[in-house]
């Protein structure tokens, strides 16, 4: 084993890399374990996760002051002040504290004048939830908090907690075998003497595995000796996931590794194209990757980088990205700030077409899913009145602009589907992914008219037709925009188990407490044409301004006792543990610009649609048909 190894080539890194992750494939599989919540910082997680609990777990006070009947407040103006008597009309709340029937709005402290005997003025009525968090306003119970295949970060684990998930499955960290090699190296607690190599670049591997992901054992240093570094490579590969050597992989005459890894595997590559680091060694033994490293520190960190990172990814379901601090986007929406203070607001990011979108997520304080959602952050600096529409702003980003460039925007009406579709993508196109933003179906449009979506989900009930969907865009887009068939959606009145209000039609709703949907929601166009029918007026509905923006919020206030009824699909009923009273069938489609459905995410998008997986999602969900799932109308 004196003779020189006359095999090193000179492959292209790209090409190695490729050749080597092609070898792999098969071979390595990411598994799972579960481990507590407060332990899950920097893992990977197995699958999606789902809340248990909703946050708030009650409706609570947004601010300090005193809860009121907000109807026993209509008419106090500054011309015609009212006096609140305490225990009778008003009782005093801190932030955070529950709202208890039949209190339904806080008013903030500031805005109280303080007559003596517990007496209040006030000057202005209060409009029913204002300043009060509704149950479920930062987390739905049942609804996704996280998809597989995620990296966790601090944020993550607050929102996990808080959404009551104590114990978390998550992706195995790989374990790495770490060999120096060489009979010159000593270990550096050693005294050098000359001819010694104090080793180092061990311990660089045992750090980079670790912050990358893997758990690493470093072994001391083993002499140049042939059998020495076959038994260890041999014996590391049976009980390791992953084996690297360093040091030995050039072509000297005292180079063994590469003759030791050809006896006991296979070498896929023994040299690249790259400087300093070209005498790597790709090989698999007792199908495990072991990667021989040139000794030289610099030749070793751009080996580590460039082939045993993307190794480690395998193990981890990770796709190895570089990350952009911040772009140039546009805002979607209009930004109100107050001038006293410098504001972060997160949002999420999209490019549609030649254009980075910038989409605000829900403001204040107690928004922490608004942490989790976000792309990135743009600032509001003090002074400044906010940010308009289509207004150019700096956002600092969590995910890369790769990521970004490879995301489909949703934008428009709310459904638990989008939240499947989101989970799939990513783990069956491996550089795909969905943002989705809910804003109504309206505003998808809206939104998709302004360059800002790819598509937007929409249900429009055509009043005069009873059509859903074509009429709408028709008018707005005249022939440019095509519909993706989405699902058929059972849409009903989501009532308290047993049904004990015996609610079956809307005439039923005017003595219940009903809760709404936003305007320009296809629920909300549904509902209002539903009372125009019925020749209701909606000042008839108890809580017809009580808006909430998804079908799960309705439901979460429907559970908690907040509301008796409100219209919404039965996937959500099903997902909080109520009972379902139909009302119809609609119509739940996508619309997209006819330029887009030839883009590889559009066309992933819509073979998950048509996937059979996909179908059985929708049956575990229930209130769903999916006759014509993924099929074009081109108006």
């Amino acid at each position: 084993m004196g003779n020189r190894n006359l095999y090193l080539s000179n492959t292209p890194v790209e090409e190695a890399l490729s050749t080597y992750i092609d070898a792999l494939k098969g071979k390595i599989a990411a598994s799972s374990e579960t481990i507590p919540t407060i332990e899950a910082l920097n893992r990977v997680t197995k699958s999606a996760v789902y809340a248990k609990y909703c946050s708030p777990l009650y409706n609570a006070a947004a601010m300090d002051g005193v809860m009121v009947i907000s109807s026993h407040t209509n008419g106090a103006s500054e011309g015609k002040p009212l006096d609140l008597v305490p225990g009778r009309d008003y009782k005093i709340i801190d932030t955070g504290d529950p709202i208890s029937p039949p209190y339904d709005a806080v008013i903030m402290a500031e805005d109280l004048i303080e007559l003596g005997d517990g007496k209040l003025r006030i000057i202005a009525s209060a409009a029913p939830w204002d300043h009060v968090r509704p149950i479920g306003e930062d987390i739905v119970a049942g609804e996704m908090i996280l998809p597989s295949n995620h990296l966790i970060r601090p944020i993550d684990i607050g929102v996990l907690l808080s959404a009551g998930i104590l114990n978390l499955e998550v992706i195995k960290k790989p374990r790495v075998a770490i060999f120096p090699t060489g009979t010159e190296i000593i270990e550096p607690t050693e005294k050098p003497k000359e001819g010694d190599i104090i080793e180092s670049n061990s311990r660089m591997f045992e750090n980079m595995v670790n912050v990358k992901g893997g758990i690493a054992f470093r072994f001391p240093p083993v002499e140049d000796n042939y059998d020495k570094i076959k038994e260890k490579v041999a014996a590391a590969s049976r009980e390791y996931d992953l084996v690297i050597v360093n040091a030995g992989s050039s072509a000297g005459t005292e180079d063994f590794t590469v003759h030791v890894l050809r006896e006991l595997g296979i070498v896929i590559i023994h040299g690249v194209a790259i400087k300093p680091g070209k005498p790597v060694i790709l090989a698999i033994v007792n199908d495990k990757p072991v990667i021989g490293l040139p000794g030289y520190p610099v030749s070793a960190y751009i080996g580590f980088e460039n082939f045993v990172s993307p190794v480690l990814s395998m193990y981890l379901d990770q796709k190895m990205i570089a990350k952009e601090t911040g772009i140039e986007a546009i805002m979607a929406k209009r930004i109100v700030s107050s001038l006293k203070h410098k504001e972060y607001v997160h949002v999420k990011v999209g490019s549609v077409g030649e254009k980075i979108i910038a989409a605000p997520l829900a403001r204040g304080a107690g928004a922490a899913m608004s942490l989790v959602r976000a792309d990135g952050f743009c600032v509001i600096e003090q002074n400044s009145e906010g940010l308009e529409a289509g207004e150019k702003v700096r956002v600092e980003l969590y995910r890369s602009l790769e990521e970004i460039r490879n995301t489909l925007v949703i934008i428009g009406s709310h459904d638990l589907m989008i939240d499947v579709i989101a989970d799939m993508m990513p783990n069956r196109y491996k550089n795909m992914y969905i943002s989705s933003t809910h804003v109504g179906s309206m505003g998808g449009l809206m939104a998709l008219k302004r360059g800002e979506a790819h598509m937007a989900p929409i249900h429009l009930l055509d009043e005069n037709t009873g059509a859903y969907n074509v009429t709408y865009i028709r008018q707005m887009f005249s022939n440019q925009v095509a519909i993706i068939r989405g699902v058929g959606r059972v849409q009903g009145f989501i009532v308290k188990k047993g049904n004990p209000l015996d609610i079956h039609k809307i005439e039923d709703l005017k003595k219940n407490r009903y809760v709404n949907r936003q305007r320009g929601a296809g629920t909300r166009i549904l509902f209002d044409f539903m009372l125009k029918k019925a020749k209701l007026d909606s000042a008839e509905i108890n809580g017809y301004a009580n808006e909430m923006t998804t079908h799960m919020a309705v439901a979460a206030l429907v559970q908690s006792e907040s509301a008796d009824v409100g219209l919404g699909i039965q996937s959500a009923a099903k997902a909080m543990g109520l009972d379902f009273v139909p009302v119809g069938l609609e119509e739940y489609d996508f619309a997209i610009p006819k330029e887009y459905l030839e883009l590889e995410c559009v066309k992933a998008f819509i073979s998950i649609l048509k996937s059979e997986e996909f179908k059985e999602k929708l049956t575990e969900l229930g209130g769903y048909t999916g006759d014509h799932l993924g099929e074009i109308i081109n108006l």
